[in-house]
């Protein structure tokens, strides 16, 4: 199968790297606006350079292949329209463009749990812990907590306007993904961890304990948002649909069983398991 995958330098796209280059169902082509160097951890890929606010240059990288994982995107909560625009909006629409051009039949999109971001604002902190009680699933109403998180509903949306109207792309996956991050982070006292070693907060405080009760809420591994993605690319019987991604975790408040039932997913982690961060 050949996978153009872009934005791929990031927490999502080296997971998927990490997990599934090497294997040889895949061939994969990288877009993203800077390569790496031949000595970095991701560095001698095949990247073409390029920005998806480019149409001709997407539409150039998409040419004979089978699927899109679409990642590239402004991907912070504290973004102005004038930094979502151009990679979420533009960026969104030329990748589905050049799927339709292209007839790639397959399109994944890296969606964001900040699509359903004001559930969270309203019911944190008492929401990161186990018997809040709320779930929520791909049927409950949007309600994005910022531009970034408005642009990723309209990206879904977008998917699937081209779906129902055009020949191609013929089936599209949206992932609202909660928390990836990068390996030395990828357990749930990654973001208090790293806040300390920033300065921001001290171990054992109740801002960490807070970081890290919402990341045993909202952690997907690198091995299970992966897993999620190559089973959207192994599928042959969605047409359109979205799919939490967050892994098995027991306090989560993003409901799994529709990805279970619908793409096969079987997240092995949970975040309940940890009860101290790794020894480094």
């Amino acid at each position: 199968m050949n996978v153009l995958m872009t934005g791929v330098y990031g927490r999502c796209g080296t997971a998927v790297i990490d997990h599934l280059h090497d294997r040889p169902e895949y061939d994969f082509t990288y877009l993203n606006r800077s390569d790496r160097s031949d000595d970095h951890p991701y560095g001698g890929l095949d990247t073409v350079v390029a920005d998806v606010a480019e149409a001709d240059a997407v539409e150039a990288a998409t040419e004979e292949q089978d699927a899109v994982i679409h990642m590239a995107a402004y991907p912070y909560t504290d973004g102005e329209w004038s930094d979502i625009f151009e990679p979420n909006i533009v960026g969104m629409y030329n990748a589905l463009e050049a799927a339709r051009k292209q007839e790639v039949e397959s399109f994944v999109f890296l969606s964001t749990n900040h699509v359903m971001g004001m559930y969270e604002v309203e019911h944190s902190p008492e929401l990161y812990e186990p018997e809040h009680g709320l779930v929520l699933d791909h049927r409950d109403p949007v309600r994005p907590d910022s531009f970034y998180g408005a642009s990723k509903s309209f990206g879904e949306d977008l998917g699937r306007y081209y779906v129902e109207n055009y020949e191609y792309p013929q089936q599209f996956y949206a992932l609202r993904v909660c928390s990836v991050r990068m390996p030395e982070y990828d357990h749930p006292y990654g973001d208090a961890e790293q806040a300390v070693e920033n300065g921001d907060i001290e171990r054992g405080s109740a801002a960490y304990d807070k970081q890290v009760a919402r990341m045993k809420a909202m952690w997907q591994s690198r091995r299970d948002f992966a897993h999620q993605v190559e089973c959207c690319l192994q599928d042959d019987n969605v047409t359109f649909d979205i799919f939490n991604g967050v892994s098995d975790n027991f306090r989560r408040w993003f409901d799994i069983e529709h990805a279970r039932t619908r793409i096969g997913y079987d997240p092995q982690d949970d975040g309940e398991d940890w009860d101290a961060p790794p020894k480094r």
